[in-house]
């Protein structure tokens, strides 16, 4: 590895213990529910999967497209953000659409960071959060993130003790996997901070429609000054259920924007274009289905984690994201994170995320994703519940 710079700066994927036993246990016939990967298992709506099918029969849409995405698509983004937040975006020069979010992401810390480069970015976090910055060959801080702790806090002790200066602070709210949410006020305090201490912002709104209990979670974009500092990436994998469609988009600052398009021109032609026209038909469609949607992940956390009381975890049901990030049972806290859910594994036949995979500050914790039905959940919430019978 030492001949691969890029992949040796990687380190051991942690998840991949638990996925080696998960895929053993099936070889073996077991039944596993699997609440380990952020994977939406509800159909992609009909009328979208429909206008794909439309705009495949069409030959002229086999051909090479647009590295940034056709027309279409980017105005359809930037009309989605002005009925949906109020923002003005010109979707010739402050819209680019990506490969998903977690591609777009990659690329741009690929043009904007040097090796010595600086970057804050939480802990813990969503992986590409932090390794896009390492595959480009910067250097990263991670700062302490949850309910418990003061984020500008952490974030000012942070800026006092590195050297050289930050370049780059990634953020995403709803925060995946803590599940912490934010608000306009916040997002302004951190364009406020990323002017006095010249820094550029990248959010991630992955979990825009993800939201529970009357909240509704808004866009970085939305704050006072936004777009002088940062970026926004949003994808239709989670609001629309279409995450093997690949569909993203980086929306924002002129100059990353133009600054991702750029380095994409060199390496990509651009999405299959009846996806792009079917993703049109999503942000310009009807919502309902997003709706209707998010009332059934909401069905499934409320039974996942009624469940949980009744059999002794104590857990606090999140506003948003379509995860559950809990701390680890008292009795089973000296485990850690691996080895309690290699547990689950064995004794239950649970599958969820070790929450050492997020980062070193989420070994307490473990994240179990809202991906099987009500009936599943609660077979998973039985099987819990003789393991902790046993103590």
């Amino acid at each position: 590895m030492d001949k691969f710079p890029r992949v040796h700066r990687l380190p051991p994927y942690v998840f991949a213990k638990v996925n080696e036993l998960k895929m053993q246990l099936r070889h073996d016939g077991e039944d596993i529910i699997d609440l380990g990967m952020g994977n939406p298992d509800l159909p992609t709506p009909q009328h979208i999967v429909d206008k794909l099918v439309e705009a495949a029969q069409k030959p002229a849409n086999h051909r090479y497209s647009a590295s940034r995405g056709i027309k279409g698509l980017r105005r359809e983004m930037a009309l989605w953000y002005k009925r949906r937040y109020g923002v003005e975006l010109d979707y010739d020069q402050e819209v680019v659409v990506t490969m998903g979010a977690k591609e777009g992401l990659a690329h741009l810390a690929l043009v904007m960071l040097s090796p010595g480069d600086v970057v804050f970015a939480p802990d813990p976090s969503y992986p590409i959060h932090p390794y896009a910055s390492i595959i480009a060959g910067a250097d990263v801080r991670r700062i302490p993130i949850g309910a418990d702790r003061d984020f500008f806090e952490d974030l000012e002790l942070a800026m006092r003790q590195t050297w050289p200066k930050p370049k780059l602070l990634i953020i995403n709210y709803p925060h995946n996997p803590t599940g912490v949410t934010a608000e306009i006020p916040f997002f302004e305090k951190i364009v406020d901070f990323a002017k006095n201490n010249d820094l550029l912002v990248i959010h991630d709104l992955a979990y825009a429609d993800f939201t529970f209990d009357g909240y509704k979670a808004p866009s970085f974009l939305q704050a006072r000054g936004a777009k002088d500092v940062g970026v926004e990436f949003f994808s239709l994998s989670k609001s629309y259920s279409m995450p093997g469609w690949r569909v993203g988009f980086c929306c924002g600052n002129r100059e990353m924007v133009q600054a991702l398009t750029r380095i994409k021109s060199y390496l990509d032609y651009g999405l299959f274009q009846p996806i792009q026209i079917a993703a049109c038909a999503a942000l310009s469609g009807p919502q309902d289905c997003v709706r209707e949607q998010m009332a059934i992940y909401q069905d499934r956390r409320d039974a996942l984690c009624e469940g949980l009381q009744r059999i002794g975890w104590d857990v606090t049901p999140p506003k948003a994201t379509q995860f559950l990030w809990t701390e680890i049972p008292e009795q089973f806290k000296h485990l850690g994170s691996v080895e309690f859910s290699k547990l689950l594994l064995r004794e239950c036949k649970v599958a969820v995320a070790p929450g050492l995979g997020f980062g070193s500050y989420g070994d307490s914790h473990v994240r179990m994703a809202l991906v099987e039905n009500r009936q599943r959940i609660n077979q998973a919430i039985r099987g819990m519940k003789e393991l902790f019978d046993k103590g």
